[in-house]
């Protein structure tokens, strides 16, 4: 069984999704089950809306090919209500996914509320980061007779990744107790906080590991990658009560409801902070690779015992999508990585 994913990966700086699915990648080729040439694999792995008109011709060059998709968002309830690509996500899992791969029981949830149909196969696999970079190794010790260091990241500059919060932190955190620094795009002019540039993974770890406690107050937030990438450094954290951030942290951490709270959880943090790190358990790239693989074998050995049939996608079908996306691209209100 063969597996190609049917995304152009950056190396510079960007989101959550394209870490994840390098990472993935990388797994892949370890297990020796990645095909680098479309035509060689047996299943294609698609994300979210991202590339979709590439994903329509590849599906009506590969009709027979096992296509799987891993859902993102809701992306309506972090972005607006007007926002097309949760439509887009839609229609593509309906007509094209064999099998659906959510990042979140929150997001399986919402999806649904949403007006998403099931699918003949799914799962819910949270993200992991690469081991070899995200890691504990040369992560500072915990010291309380210095300033506490706090960190908070974030490639998006969307107000709902946590900004009215950190607005409100730098200005009535206590600093001569913290030092707070922020990686990333920002629409806030920070006085308190440090402010610096988005980093590669290499560096944005070698910049976790300088600190104690993550911060994240992003809303509706399926399965944050930056979120998962500090616990794996070993900072515990504290999370807004949203999205899949509960799932997330566990008992690695304190989850908030309002922006004061969280003075008082970093307390409770500091008085047991080595409590709060040994709590922190969240699966390995192989275990989330395995899950990943598992689920993938389980659908191609029901096409290959004929227990199962892959999603035709008739002419019809594919002028229709083709056409609403169109319209929807047009609309001005649909990023372009389409």
């Amino acid at each position: 069984m063969k597996i190609y994913i049917l995304y152009k990966t950056k190396n510079t700086p960007t989101g959550g999704g394209n870490q994840f699915l390098k990472a993935i990648r990388d797994y892949f080729i370890k297990i020796d089950c990645y095909a680098q040439d479309i035509n060689e694999s047996d299943i294609i792995l698609y994300n979210s809306h991202q590339f979709v008109f590439e994903l329509l011709k590849v599906k009506r060059k590969f009709p027979d090919k096992l296509f799987i998709h891993r859902i993102d968002g809701p992306m309506r309830l972090y972005n607006t209500m007007s926002d097309k690509r949760d439509l887009i996500v839609n229609i593509i899992n309906k007509y094209i996914a064999d099998g659906t791969i959510f990042q979140s029981s929150w997001s399986k949830e919402k999806n649904y509320y949403l007006g998403m149909q099931k699918n003949n196969y799914e799962t819910t696999i949270l993200n992991a980061p690469n081991p070899d970079i995200f890691n504990k190794d040369g992560k500072i010790e915990f010291n309380k007779n210095r300033k506490i260091k706090l960190i908070a990241t974030s490639w998006s500059s969307n107000w709902k990744k946590g900004f009215e919060t950190y607005k409100w932190l730098d200005e009535n955190l206590d600093f001569d107790t913290y030092k707070f620094t922020f990686v990333g795009n920002s629409p806030v002019e920070f006085k308190n906080i440090i402010k610096k540039e988005p980093m590669d993974s290499n560096d944005l770890a070698k910049e976790l590991k300088q600190h104690d406690i993550f911060i994240t107050a992003s809303q509706k937030d399926p399965c944050s990658n930056s979120l998962i990438e500090a616990l794996h450094c070993g900072l515990p954290a504290i999370g807004l009560n949203d999205g899949g951030h509960t799932e997330i942290i566990s008992n690695g951490g304190e989850v908030f409801d309002t922006k004061e709270e969280i003075l008082e959880k970093l307390d409770k943090i500091v008085d047991n902070y080595e409590q709060y790190q040994k709590n922190i358990t969240l699966p390995t790239l192989d275990e989330i690779g395995r899950e990943y693989y598992n689920f993938l074998q389980t659908i191609y050995e029901e096409k290959e015992n004929k227990n199962y049939k892959v999603k035709k996608f008739s002419f019809i079908d594919y002028l229709s999508v083709k056409k609403a996306l169109f319209i929807w691209k047009l609309s001005n209100k649909i990023r372009g990585d389409l």
